[in-house]
């Protein structure tokens, strides 16, 4: 029995690779050709949000920066878990409401007590 695909079905993939690799070929050519040779100091300088840099990368941070944004991404991904339970809000009825206040109930609680040990002060 004769294939359905035959090497036919092959060639608009072909096609594409070969426009895709003479793209990428044609654009590192041609900007090759054009760019500019002269380097100045002004362009190697680091850049950042329109800021001069005053420091150097590589300055330690305090531990209440890494420890904010560990907190953030702990409650932010239990918040997640609120997603799926507004989908089906309609079928989970009262039993639902229960245990996503029992769920709320316990980010609160741990949010407190965060804020209580310190962990949210900025300075």
């Amino acid at each position: 029995m004769p294939s359905a695909y035959g090497a036919s079905a092959y060639i608009p993939i072909a096609i594409f690779v070969a426009v895709a690799t003479g793209f990428a070929l044609f654009t590192l050519v041609f900007s090759s050709l054009i760019h500019s040779e002269k380097y100045n100091k002004v362009k190697l300088e680091p850049y950042e949000c329109g800021i001069e840099p005053t420091t150097d990368a590589r300055d330690r941070y305090s531990i209440r920066y890494y420890l904010v944004a560990m907190l953030f991404v702990i409650f932010d991904v239990e918040t997640v878990f609120m997603f799926p339970w507004a989908v089906i809000f309609n079928k989970l009825l009262l039993f639902g409401l229960i245990e996503m206040m029992v769920f709320i109930f316990i980010l609160v609680v741990g949010y407190y007590y965060a804020w209580q040990k310190g962990a949210l002060d900025w300075v």
